[in-house]
């Protein structure tokens, strides 16, 4: 196990980046056959199932005329000329941004051979030449006409040099000279092997054979060109070639990737599928305007952004491991990994070497007075070129900072505090432990000499004093504010501390012993933009940040004490490192060196600009409700219908870089004249415009450069019919014929509802007048139960009268019959006989019974009426009970005795057949 550390290597290159497109990203077919690119940076391809189109935003794929196979596309001036099987044309861009085909093989289909396929084609001067296996036509593009070369034989291939057109059959290789083909090579190697392309430089003609290799041809002489690779080159297949533009030439492979030659000859780049690629068959190539090389395989799209300042180094053998820090010693390049450390030469290209006893976890290199520490999950190595020795085994080793500039002592971080190391005798070796602080210290700092702070993630920031014996902490400290933070990181800058955490970044004010909330540089983690607090200062005293979409760096201005920020656009997603655990390291003034998971990059930071992008509006569509989105005309001002106000805008960035991603900004005058957030999504919806003028504009930043140009659009909602000039006079007119029938109407309702509030109120008067007379003939009524009750009373009074009355006379007749008086007898007889007249029973009912009936209504023909069976003396004794006098008042009126009247009255409720439960009394008054 041991030899296999010391001797294993990584075999990956230090490679451009390579962007990967499966046939489920551009949702066509998975082969690619030729590529180009237009005059906007729009790429190309002919695909299986048509033309692909990709704008640095968005696929778009083309079906092909008659549903075949596109072998060949070719980009000239505003047209996209395709060849496919027994069809040949150009695409043109319509005003909505679509494609639309035009069919040149339609007027001459009668000369185009059965299962013709046209493989090339080749713009020269105004002419147009499509190549097909048996023919080559000649368009002119002035005359519209044809012309057609037919060789002998086979055509395997053509190709175009700027001195003339070239094609290859199998008795050489022939030149079209005047509308003609004309022999220009012919020997074994031409006749007897394919030729996969020709290229044009200033020590001749270069010949790209399939199987053969690279030859030169100059000035009639035939040789071969020497390469690094001819032994690969004649085992391998080569199928497709192309010249970049500083003449290294690039070769792809049926089985073996592609290579890429320096214009000498020396490999530059073996890329296969271990190293990157999606496939190992290169069936066509093609350099970009922004010099990325773009491979259509046999399965998918691949672009290996060759310009791009980011270079990676991919470890597919997994033997390095994920880098967490790297340092340069001694001209050599030292990475430490979760495998160990491993380092190789600076400046060359060897094979990483393992260093021994290493094996476990590195935390942390740093070189010190030409000696390298390592911090490891073991404890504190001593590096020497391939070997460490372990000075130090009582806990696992964070980082290192030297004590008091001109002391031998360095502070070293552990797992459970901080501990000191010693240079005794031109040798480090282990001092002690810091007593009385006891916490994992991987981020610590120190200042005025002996203030150390640390920052722990669970727990916060500490602060204390080391004493002068190096051995002891006083003072110990705990911050309560900021608060502790997931992947939070202390940092000292310019001699200030700086802590940073989701909250934000933190400056010590050592006069107040305070952490203050740095506004300017907590901006950086706004926008959701947190992942780790990660602070690293360079060898050129940049203070380094890592965050979602950005790589940002700080540095001191020149003129001031305000720090200057500028920003990379490479996302946490590229370094896939542990949040917490980024690291960049400074290799030269320029160059930078990012630890990832895999491997490590290459970044070249003065050449992270990017000029000459334009920003382009590439579609603009309308959805109706219920309808299918409808892409409008993005070249003309366009007025669009009042339910036409939902409107989507498309547009893009033709950047191809695998780390570099555009930023967008647009605003809609009219609807808003700000500018939005940079966005990175290439689209916007705005739906329910009012009606009314619209400008839509977008710009970009690419690599924080500002695209050359705003693209803008202008457009017109109409109002609609209901809302426009005629129908507002209508309108008018309809408010003043309404007014006018409203003011009618007002005035007819007042009228009638004036007229209903006299009714109303007649209606009420009357009603008053019969209230009144309701109270009038209440009263009445009262008067009259008055009148009655006062006659009742008055007949009461009156009977009453008349049995005293009569009382007397019997008394006064019982004295006078008592009286012996002879003398007087016969005058006494007369007055007993006149007494008798005047106590007539008969008489007396009669008398009351007509005051009684003409004071109580006829109350005893009601009675008899009722109770036909009652006798007059039973009425009589009715009358009196109404009158509610009692049996010893009426026994007197009838003559008999007081038993006699209970009796009758007995056998009149008999009569009456009354319940026993009401009276009699009760119900005659009831009557």
């Amino acid at each position: 196990l041991l030899l296999l550390f010391v001797f294993a290597t990584n075999y990956a290159q230090q490679l451009p980046p390579i962007v990967k497109y499966s046939k489920d990203i551009y949702n066509a077919g998975i082969q690619n056959w030729m590529i180009s690119q237009d005059n906007q940076r729009f790429m190309y391809f002919a695909n299986n199932e048509g033309l692909l189109e990709y704008n640095g935003s968005k696929w778009i794929l083309y079906p092909s005329p008659n549903e075949t196979i596109i072998r060949s596309v070719k980009c000239i001036n505003d047209k996209i000329y395709t060849g496919a099987f027994m069809e040949f044309g150009y695409w043109q861009r319509a005003a909505n941004g679509e494609l639309f085909y035009t069919s040149l093989s339609n007027s001459i289909k009668s000369k185009i051979k059965d299962d013709e396929q046209f493989w090339g084609i080749f713009p020269f001067d105004n002419y147009i030449l499509f190549q097909s296996l048996e023919k080559i036509y000649v368009y002119n593009t002035k005359t519209k006409s044809f012309s057609i070369i037919e060789p002998n034989s086979t055509i395997n291939k053509a190709f175009k040099t700027s001195n003339g057109i070239y094609y290859q059959t199998s008795n050489g290789l022939y030149e079209i000279d005047q509308g003609k083909g004309k022999l220009f090579l012919s020997n074994a190697i031409i006749n007897n092997n394919k030729l996969i392309n020709i290229f044009e430089t200033s020590e001749g003609m270069l010949l790209v054979t399939q199987k053969q290799g690279i030859f030169k041809y100059k000035n009639g002489v035939f040789s071969n060109f020497q390469t690094t690779i001819d032994n690969d080159i004649k085992q391998t297949n080569i199928y497709s070639s192309y010249m970049l533009s500083d003449e290294s030439i690039a070769l792809g492979s049926i089985s073996n990737g592609i290579f890429i030659l320096s214009k000498e000859g020396r490999k530059l780049y073996h890329i296969t599928q271990n190293s990157g690629l999606s496939n190992n068959t290169a069936l066509s190539l093609y350099e970009d305007l922004d010099k990325n090389l773009w491979i259509g395989l046999d399965n998918g799209i691949n672009c290996i952004n060759l310009n791009s300042p980011i270079n990676s180094y991919l470890d597919n053998t997994g033997i390095l491991g994920a880098i967490y820090t790297s340092v340069t010693h001694n001209n050599k390049l030292y990475i430490g990994t979760n495998q160990g450390l491993f380092f190789k030469d600076l400046n060359a290209t060897d094979k990483f070497e393992f260093v021994q006893n290493t094996k476990g976890q590195v935390w942390s290199l740093y070189s010190f007075q030409n000696t390298l520490f390592c911090g490891h999950d073991s404890g504190t190595f001593i590096v020497n070129g391939a070997n460490a020795n372990l000075i130090f085994s009582g806990s696992g080793t964070w980082k290192f900072e030297p004590y008091l500039n001109g002391t031998n002592y360095m502070l070293q971080g552990n797992y459970n505090g901080i501990s000191v190391l010693e240079k005794k005798n031109n040798s480090w070796i282990y001092k002690n432990k810091i007593a009385g602080f006891n916490y994992s210290s991987k981020h610590f700092e120190i200042i005025n000499n002996n203030k150390i702070y640390v920052s722990h993630e669970y727990k916060g920031i500490y602060k204390f004093s080391i004493d002068k014996s190096v051995s002891k902490a006083t003072g110990i400290f705990k911050f309560k504010s900021p608060a502790k933070g997931k992947n939070a990181t202390l940092v000292k800058y310019n001699n200030f501390i700086y802590y940073a955490s989701k909250n934000g970044v933190f400056k010590l004010n050592t006069k107040t012993n305070q952490f203050i909330k740095d506004e300017s540089l907590s901006t950086m983690f706004h926008n959701d933009e947190y992942v780790t607090g990660k602070m690293i200062v360079d060898k050129s005293n940049k203070l380094w940040f890592f965050t979602k979409n950005y790589i940002h760096y700080y540095s001191s201005g020149k003129l001031s004490s305000e720090l200057k920020r500028n920003s990379l656009p490479i996302p946490s997603s590229m370094t896939n490192s542990m949040p917490g655990y980024e690291n960049i390291f400074q290799l030269s003034a320029t160059n930078y060196l990012i630890g990832t998971t895999d491997g490590f990059y290459i970044l070249k930071n003065n050449d992270f600009k990017f000029t000459n992008y334009k920003v382009s509006l590439i579609r603009i569509s309308n959805t109706v409700v219920n309808s299918k989105p409808i892409n409008i005309s993005i070249t003309d001002e366009t007025s669009l219908s009042h339910d036409q106000n939902n409107l989507t805008f498309h547009y893009t960035v033709p950047e191809y870089d695998k780390y570099i991603n555009a930023e967008y900004q647009y605003k809609l005058d009219g609807l808003n004249d700000e500018w939005s957030d940079w966005s990175f999504n290439s689209q916007v919806v705005f739906e329910n415009l009012l009606a009314g003028d619209y400008t839509f504009s977008v710009r970009a930043k690419v690599a924080n450069s500002l695209t050359d140009n705003i693209a803008t659009y202008s457009f017109v909602i109409k109002k609609p019919w209901y809302a426009n000039t005629l129908a507002k006079l209508f309108y008018l007119f309809l408010l003043i014929f309404i007014g006018y029938y409203i003011h009618k109407f007002y005035t007819q309702y007042h009228e009638e509802r004036h007229q209903k509030i006299i009714t109303e109120n007649n209606i009420l008067l009357e009603l008053k007048e019969l209230e009144n007379e309701q109270k009038i003939m209440k009263i009445k009524n009262e008067q009259l139960i008055q009148d009655v009750d006062k006659k009742s009373k008055e007949l009461a009074v009156s009977t009453m009268n008349l049995i005293k009355k009569t009382e007397l006379l019997n008394i006064i007749k019982g004295d006078l019959k008592s009286s012996t008086d002879s003398s007087t007898n016969r005058s006494i007889k007369a007055v007993i006989s006149t007494i008798n007249r005047n106590v007539n029973e008969e008489n007396t009912w009669n008398v009351f019974k007509e005051a009684f009936d003409s004071a109580d209504n006829n109350f005893l023909k009601k009675v008899k009426e009722s109770h036909p069976a009652l006798t007059p003396n039973d009425l009589r004794l009715c009358a009196y009970l109404r009158l509610n006098l009692s049996s010893k008042e009426i026994a007197p009126l009838l003559n008999i005795s007081v038993r006699s009247i209970e009796i009758k009255r007995y056998r009149l409720r008999k009569k009456m057949n009354l319940p026993h439960e009401m009276g009699l009394v009760e119900y005659l008054l009831a009557i």
